[in-house]
């Protein structure tokens, strides 16, 4: 039977999961091609042989989504696989309309045929939306775990922005291990936190040689997903972690809305600053569209470093990059330190960014008047850097999970916030997880 011509969109991430379960060392199936979007300058690189597979000598292109019906027409493809995240509804369906306007079939692949299992218990925690409160959400998973005397593994969403051959699989367990892959400040912003509670990360491309050496070693294997995508292991117990600030996107967001649907437990976050009814809307949509998870509330209060260095100042906020560039926040954790702190006045940055920065506003309107903290390139962190440095600010509010100043150096005084996860009433995560049978 002739090959089925395949074209995988992604964005360096679930796309390639797709391919490693799915289509490697599939002969009903001729991947022409990759195409990159959401991220910086992950296109141009080819998917690697050591990671293709034997019907793949030469690896794989990955192109850039601007030219996907280019790709369609001229290669005669006929199926393309949707493979990336955190999109709405609408979004999803007019890139299928685009795909099919040039002739091939539009395809999305589902849990039973990408979820790898374990011969360890897998707890997962994904989101309806990047920015919900995952990491802190996961970083008491881990907490739990290690009281009740389990070894933890956390397998975080991959994040392989660099060569990819060098990062089929990753283990982090110290400072050394960022410097010795070189990571971005996205990575940085996911490992480090875990890294100062003594848990050890994985991550990379290939997620089934990752799992064996995470198994080697942990009685418990935590999924920490990215975006809002699903996980890559078939969980025992599926936590999904719900903003009430953006009520209605649990709905509305691809696969968050399948993550809402699927979900074990349902946490509502950041209750304590979102709007009464906003809380009560995602509640309802719960209990319609799930009515069988636990819906669980909670806080992800903000802790400020030193709120001396912002008092009646004139502050620049560095937000987390993805909660507000695709996950649409105009606002995060150091916004309302500084409303807590008694900053005068938050600045806007756009009139001091610079190179890429200026092009991020530009793609991401709805980001408000912070700073994304991107970093996805050696460039891009210089960028950053100059766009703080330029600001007339008297000082800086970083809001990322990570202490920035030990990544670029900044001229003004500059003090920290911090966010974990506090849970609201019973039963609580620990209540929960003792009950599973390890």
């Amino acid at each position: 039977m002739e090959r089925r011509k395949v074209l995988i969109m992604g964005a360096a991430g679930r796309d390639f999961h797709n391919f490693n379960t799915y289509f490697r060392d599939n002969e009903n199936f001729e991947v022409i091609a990759f195409t990159a979007t959401q991220i910086p300058d992950i296109e141009g690189r080819n998917y690697p042989p050591e990671l293709a597979g034997k019907l793949y000598p030469d690896g794989i292109p990955i192109y850039s989504e601007t030219e996907l019906v280019e790709i369609i027409e001229k290669n005669n493809v006929d199926e393309v696989y949707f493979s990336y995240s955190d999109v709405p509804n609408q979004y999803l369906v007019e890139r299928a309309a685009l795909v099919m306007s040039a002739g091939a079939s539009f395809h999305l692949l589902g849990p039973n045929e990408t979820m790898l299992e374990s011969n360890k218990p897998v707890i997962a925690v994904c989101a309806v939306r990047t920015g919900c409160g995952k990491s802190q959400t996961t970083r008491k998973v881990a907490e739990i775990l290690k009281k009740m005397g389990k070894k933890v593994a956390v397998i975080r969403h991959p994040m392989p922005y660099g060569d990819l051959k060098k990062q089929i699989w990753q283990r982090f367990a110290n400072y050394d291990d960022l410097a010795k892959y070189n990571c971005t400040i996205e990575e940085r912003e996911e490992y480090e936190p875990h890294i100062d509670n003594g848990n050890v990360v994985y991550a990379g491309v290939d997620y089934g040689e990752i799992l064996k050496r995470a198994e080697a070693e942990a009685d418990i294997i935590l999924w920490d997903g990215g975006n809002n995508d699903m996980s890559f292991y078939k969980p025992d117990l599926n936590i999904v972690v719900a903003d009430p600030h953006r009520a209605g996107d649990e709905l509305e967001y691809y696969p968050g809305v399948v993550n809402f649907k699927m979900a074990d437990v349902i946490i509502i976050n950041k209750i304590d600053t979102a709007d009464y009814e906003d809380v009560l809307y995602v509640w309802d949509n719960a209990k319609k569209f799930n009515p069988s998870a636990q819906v669980m509330l909670a806080a992800s209060p903000i802790f400020l470093e030193d709120s001396d260095i912002i008092k009646d100042k004139r502050v620049l906020v560095v937000e987390d990059g993805p909660t507000v560039t695709h996950g649409e926040m105009s606002f995060g954790a150091g916004f309302i330190a500084a409303q807590l702190g008694g900053a005068s006045e938050v600045i806007d940055p756009r009139p001091f960014a610079v190179g890429s920065i200026i092009d991020t506003y530009k793609k991401y309107p709805t980001t408000g008047e912070v700073l994304p903290a991107m970093g996805y390139s050696p460039k891009q962190i210089s960028e950053l850097q100059q766009t703080i440095n330029n600001s007339d600010a008297d000082a800086v509010i970083i809001g990322t999970p990570i202490d920035l100043r030990k990544v670029i150096k900044i001229d003004k005084p500059a003090t920290r916030v911090r966010y974990e996860l506090q849970e609201i009433g019973e039963p609580t995560l620990e209540d929960i997880i003792g009950k599973m049978k390890f």
